[in-house]
């Protein structure tokens, strides 16, 4: 009897009602990591702002947002700016050289011309090249 009386409306309020849910869970695990990965607050601080924000859950998140929120945001771009960093300091270091073995041959090939390298050395650095190694 109880589901005849649920209509469009009260679906509608409910899900909005469990997104709202979800979104101030995330907003306090977003404030939560910010407290203890600043490295600007004392311990003091984070402790302060960690009672703060328990005791007065909904004043604490918006006054911590108004107070530190321009320092999250420096925070998040720099810690992003070092993980992209560190990303693409690893994958030159996996990819190793980024010449292919048409353009080691190439190379190779123009050196000969230039009279640098011998048809010897020209060859055994074409059979190197083509060997991948």
């Amino acid at each position: 009897m109880i589901a005849l009386d649920f209509g469009n409306g009260d679906v509608f309020l409910s899900l909005l009602w469990f997104f709202l849910w979800i979104i101030w869970f995330w907003l306090l695990i977003i404030v939560f990591t910010d407290i203890f990965r600043s490295s600007d607050l004392s311990g003091w601080g984070k402790a302060l702002w960690t009672i703060f924000v328990v005791i007065l859950p909904y004043f604490g998140v918006f006054i911590y947002l108004i107070v530190r929120g321009g320092k999250m945001h420096d925070r998040a771009y720099k810690q992003a700016q070092a993980q992209d960093a560190a990303t693409r300091e690893y994958i030159k270091g996996v990819a190793g050289s980024s010449t292919s073995t048409a353009d080691e041959i190439s190379r190779l090939a123009d050196l000969k011309d230039k009279g640098v390298i011998t048809d010897a050395e020209f060859e055994a650095g074409k059979a190197k090249a083509l060997a991948g190694g």
